[in-house]
């Protein structure tokens, strides 16, 4: 499935509202797979990095450095994007390795996405005014820290 495929797929039935409406059914639960991908070294080191850079972002929205006009000069702030742009570069590493496995699933995908994302979240929040901008862009950052961690731990589905 191309990932634009799967992109629509997933965003279509997210956004069904009709599922609301429909009756509580009792879901029976197989034991879930356990992922593989998560005890892989390069893997593991991309949940680690992706985690602390969502502590370290998650910490700014709480601090002075929403309002700080110096923010994104500060020598943290550098070591923070070099860091961001070497997550982004793993991730598509990533992508790659599944990609030349055969790897012909959602994840492949994603990680492609977070890795093209990645970069584009870091330049909104270097171009962000300090206060209620600094914060939304920290905080859509930091969503996608998360969304790279989980993406990864999620236990792999049985096809």
């Amino acid at each position: 499935m191309s990932c634009n495929l799967a992109v629509a797929a997933a965003l279509f039935f997210a956004s069904d509202p009709a599922a609301s409406a429909l009756p509580d059914v009792v879901a029976v639960q197989a034991p879930a797979a356990v992922s593989t991908l998560s005890s892989e070294p390069a893997f593991a080191a991309l949940v680690q990095e992706s985690q602390s850079l969502k502590a370290i972002t998650d910490g700014w929205m709480g601090a002075d450095s929403l309002a700080d006009a110096h923010f994104v000069y500060m020598p943290a702030f550098a070591a923070f994007k070099s860091r961001i742009e070497a997550l982004a570069v793993a991730d598509m590493n990533g992508h790659l390795t599944l990609k030349e496995r055969g790897t012909d699933s959602d994840l492949t995908c994603i990680m492609r996405g977070i890795a093209e994302d990645m970069p584009k979240k870091l330049a909104q929040l270097e171009e962000a005014a300090p206060g209620a901008a600094r914060k939304m862009a920290l905080e859509e950052l930091s969503y996608l820290l998360n969304d790279n961690a989980e993406v990864i731990l999620a236990p792999a589905l049985a096809h």
